[in-house]
């Protein structure tokens, strides 16, 4: 129905247009803060400050900074992050999810001293083994990977154990279980 100055019916299509256009504008801006947002928040738990937040992670911070993954003669650093966290993407969010339980255990206080630590260090060693070797060792790849070692700069043990290593299709974890953090003990099974 025209308006008394005939424009009636053109006003629609436009007041729709102009909606639509504010709408699919306002969930683009939504999306860009969401996925800031999120980024944002993915890089924080990513970070050793975070990590080493929870009690319970004292005890194996402790052992990292032993270790020369934390301290070394080239200044380079391999975080919490670098080695317990996937880069690729559907990879990082599934051990983001799986980390949940960690939180769980943290606010539980399952692991909050040196004794429960201990009690359950087989278990969680256990599992981050098993997922190196389901990963062929992905994360410690992206910084040692058997094709960029110079063998002839390595002692002889390590020459050849590389080699061979390499020729048989070994992951890294296979050799160098409790490299960073102490190995636990197998509990005997009675």
């Amino acid at each position: 129905m025209p308006t008394p100055n005939g424009q009636g019916a053109a006003r629609t299509p436009k007041r729709g247009r102009r909606l639509g256009v504010v709408l699919v504008s306002v969930i683009f801006i939504a999306g860009i803060l969401f996925a800031g947002l999120f980024s944002t928040g993915l890089a924080y738990t990513n970070e050793m400050d975070f990590c080493v937040s929870c009690h319970s992670l004292q005890i194996p911070y402790e052992e990292y900074k032993e270790s020369l993954h934390y301290k070394n003669q080239s200044g380079v650093q391999a975080t919490c992050a670098d080695c317990h966290v996937p880069k690729p993407f559907i990879p990082k969010m599934i051990a983001k999810v799986v980390a949940m339980k960690d939180v769980y255990h943290e606010i539980a206080g399952t692991i909050d001293t040196p004794e429960k630590f201990e009690a359950h260090r087989w278990d969680m060693a256990s599992r981050v083994w098993a997922r190196m070797e389901r990963n062929d060792s992905r994360e410690c790849r992206s910084c040692h990977e058997f094709s960029n070692m110079d063998l002839s700069e390595q002692g002889r043990s390590a020459r050849s154990r590389h080699a061979s290593a390499e020729e048989r299709g070994k992951t890294c974890i296979d050799c160098h279980k409790g490299l960073v953090h102490y190995e636990p003990y197998e509990p005997d099974d009675e």
